[in-house]
């Protein structure tokens, strides 16, 4: 039945994941139920597994990631 596991976001929470630079963490600006083209590639996303569109705390930078590889932050 997919990822029992994979919490659930909303708009507004504030996550981090990791990234080549190290920990990362944003603002879920977006969140992504269908296919979506980003940056000329197709993120697989479905109401059971969406894509997380985020905008970086420190860099404006936009990044999207599956729920699996997000922790919410309580601050």
């Amino acid at each position: 039945m997919g990822d029992r596991g994979a919490e659930q976001f909303r708009v507004g929470d504030r996550v981090s994941w990791n990234s080549e630079a190290g920990r990362v963490s944003g603002t879920i600006i977006r969140v992504h139920t269908q296919d979506v083209d980003y940056k000329g590639h197709i993120h697989h996303a479905r109401p059971s597994e969406p894509q997380y569109e985020i905008k970086s705390s420190k860099t404006d930078h936009i990044a999207l990631h599956r729920g699996a590889v997000l922790t919410r932050l309580n601050d």
